[in-house]
């Protein structure tokens, strides 16, 4: 299955997937693609040098919802990534992907969220959690629909919140657990082993 990384930023869950498809571990992903709307995002070099991908940029980004996604369709395209054959990974795009496009997708887009959804979806979930005071965060791959962070939860896992955490050294622990299970959600989904069922995932092992 073709895989498609969209990212704005360092993407260090890409490099965590990509790092895993070097090592053998995803055997039926096949990175194909890291496309940014940042044209100076450092995953756009990390990417290139570090797993000699094709990058794109596409920083239109004063368009909003579809008007954007038709560009972003039509990268795609000149790289025959389309929903019968690929999965598009969101890892820290910052841009809401529009209705239109997720329809288009369905079921084939997936992102990486720092929080046990459904609690403290959209941004600054850490500062959120560490404000209230919870005991247990984590981080969330789920499949996108189109609320925000709403989408199907593939896997999930928890990370102590301590007394001391900041918003800052929460994040940290909570992206070290990231790396850990992006990766083994995109096995999952090329590996056919997930089956939706109304709001729950199954699981084949």
């Amino acid at each position: 299955m073709k895989l498609a990384i969209l990212i704005s930023g360092r993407g260090s869950n890409m490099d965590s997937i990509l790092a895993a498809v070097k090592r053998g571990q995803l055997p039926l992903a096949q990175p194909v693609l890291v496309l940014s709307n940042v044209p100076d995002a450092l995953g756009l070099t990390i990417a290139r040098e570090k797993f000699s991908m094709h990058t794109e940029v596409l920083d239109k980004n004063e368009l909003k919802g579809w008007e954007y996604d038709k560009n972003l369709m039509t990268v795609l395209r000149k790289y025959e990534i389309c929903p019968t054959n690929s999965l598009v990974c969101l890892a820290g795009f910052m841009r809401l992907l529009s209705p239109q496009f997720v329809h288009i997708f369905k079921n084939r887009i997936l992102n990486i969220h720092p929080s046990l959804l459904p609690s403290f979806p959209g941004l600054h979930a850490q500062r959120q959690a560490v404000e209230y005071g919870v005991k247990i965060s984590g981080c969330t791959v789920h499949f996108v629909e189109e609320g925000l962070d709403t989408g199907p939860i593939i896997i999930q896992k928890s990370t102590p919140v301590f007394s001391y955490d900041t918003e800052e050294t929460l994040s940290n622990r909570i992206l070290q657990d990231e790396h850990l299970i992006y990766p083994e959600a995109v096995k999952m989904v090329t590996e056919d082993r997930v089956k939706i069922s109304g709001r729950t995932v199954q699981i084949s092992y």
